[in-house]
């Protein structure tokens, strides 16, 4: 489990394909300092594996249905990606409960900047528009943000310095993609009710 709050923005080191899957590796140290393999890492909002450790960063298989159905697909080396480690018992909560498991892979529509911070309009896949809410909770590439405008087929998060400072969101462009991983409490309150399909 997870808490949306990046700790690190690490480097893809390299990226081998191998059949069905891919074996990454991923530089920064601040993620691997007390890190052991069998460790999970979340790597923009996807939890990873930590298969062995490397001078300055980890390895991680990525299976081809995490290929399928996220933005890792497209990881190359160079790119920045979201690092977080998951959530100590004893420690704070700073974001919202993120497990790791992206639901949909949406694109960047526009940015606009303001004063001292940026509206992002980002996609928003027909499938988890119900689970998205006005002032409601959503992990984008990992990040823990909220919700600061809806419609039917977009949404919008606003972005302070710090965010774009620390994270991928800072350096995307519209058209690229990013992980949305939605509240899972509205997953369960769904399915608590009977409206789940």
């Amino acid at each position: 489990m997870f808490t949306g709050i990046v700790e690190d923005l690490g480097e893809v080191e390299a990226v081998e394909h191998l059949g069905d899957f891919a074996r990454v590796a991923i530089r920064s140290a601040k993620v691997t300092d007390d890190a052991t393999p069998g460790d999970s890492i979340a790597v923009n909002g996807v939890c990873l594996t930590v298969t062995g450790l490397v001078p300055r960063g980890f390895t991680a298989d990525v299976m081809g249905e995490t290929l399928k159905r996220s933005s890792l697909a497209a990881m190359v080396p160079g790119m920045k990606v979201n690092l977080e480690r998951p959530v100590r018992p004893e420690g704070r909560l700073g974001g919202h409960l993120v497990q790791g498991h992206v639901d949909e892979v949406a694109a960047i529509a526009r940015r606009q900047s303001r004063e001292r911070w940026e509206v992002v309009r980002i996609t928003l896949p027909p499938g988890l528009a119900r689970y998205v809410v006005h002032k409601g909770s959503i992990a984008v590439d990992g990040v823990s943000l909220t919700v600061s405008e809806v419609s039917s087929d977009w949404f919008e998060v606003s972005l302070i310095p710090e965010t774009l400072e620390r994270t991928t969101l800072g350096i995307k462009h519209p058209g690229e993609t990013v992980n949305l991983e939605v509240d899972v409490i509205a997953k369960y309150v769904e399915k608590l009710i009977g409206g789940a399909r």
